[in-house]
């Protein structure tokens, strides 16, 4: 299958090793992964504050980019902009009157899956260790995301496929459903109530006792890992991706910034350069 990747924007940014795990989880099924070139933003931070008339020319932009792209289905490793697709991008481009936009961004977003949707909807994955040699000896914890439970509905994907991982020790997080207030620009308008839940939910992952917390959405990972690291906790996040990718002859490093700690053939470990989502994915699709 010929699988085009929808990085996203926070991770093309500042987690693109998320990225390159999702290429080479999907390459180790035997899939083609291809990076159509031009995408950028998905719009959802410009629609949850109001901007419809700036999000219009995002959503141009994406449903450009992936209608001329040549691939079956794509995926992205986030709940959040996949929801945004389908829920908001067929909205904006009605409210700002073109219906054939309307038509062509539902079209991308029927055969735009998040990456667990993607796995075991489509790909019939449900045992990581078996299937994909995932092996990550390490206690763990998951947070759900809040649009990945509320508008995709993914249910336990995710965490099953946590679960599933060789050598893992998984743990379940109290109150998981509870939202971590990220919240994309609700954090920056309203930063005492984000802090207030984020206090919460930290309490809640450390009482588990695990070592990292995974989830499905880089930016509810970089809020809860960011306020983690400020109060010396000791428990770092890092993306489910990074998790499925690991295996014992290539493990992910923990010990230094996990974003930074698979290292492709060849390539140096941490301190070297970092690669952008599109080099990642043009890394990935000729390895």
């Amino acid at each position: 299958m010929r699988i085009a990747l929808f990085a996203t924007c926070i991770v093309d940014a500042m987690y693109p090793k998320v990225a390159l795990a999702t290429v080479r989880v999907l390459e180790r099924l035997g899939h083609e992964v291809v990076f159509p070139p031009g995408q950028g933003c998905c719009s959802q931070m410009h629609v949850n504050s109001g901007y419809f008339d700036d999000a219009l020319p995002v959503v141009r932009n994406h449903v450009a980019a992936f209608t001329a792209a040549d691939y079956d289905v794509a995926v992205a490793p986030s709940g959040s902009c996949v929801a945004s697709l389908g829920h908001q991008q067929p909205m904006i481009a009605r409210a700002g009157g073109d219906e054939a936009l309307a038509q062509d961004a539902a079209t991308v977003a029927a055969t735009t899956y998040e990456l667990s949707q993607l796995l075991v909807d489509v790909l019939g994955v449900t045992d990581a260790a078996a299937q994909l040699g995932s092996w990550f000896p390490h206690r763990v914890t998951y947070h759900p995301s809040c649009h990945g439970m509320r508008l995709l509905h993914l249910g336990d994907r995710q965490k099953d496929l946590v679960r599933s991982v060789g050598g893992l020790e998984f743990v379940e997080l109290p109150d998981a459903e509870e939202c971590c207030g990220f919240g994309g620009t609700f954090s920056f308008k309203n930063p005492d109530v984000s802090a207030a839940m984020a206090e919460e939910k930290i309490g809640n992952i450390v009482s588990t006792g695990a070592e990292l917390c995974t989830g499905g959405d880089a930016s509810c990972l970089m809020h809860l890992g960011g306020a983690m690291a400020r109060r010396d906790t000791g428990v770092a996040t890092l993306h489910f991706a990074e998790i499925l990718a690991s295996t014992r002859e290539n493990p992910l490093d923990v010990s230094g910034p996990v974003e930074l700690s698979i290292p492709g053939p060849g390539a140096r470990r941490a301190g070297s350069s970092r690669p952008s989502a599109q080099s990642a994915g043009a890394a990935g699709g000729t390895r």
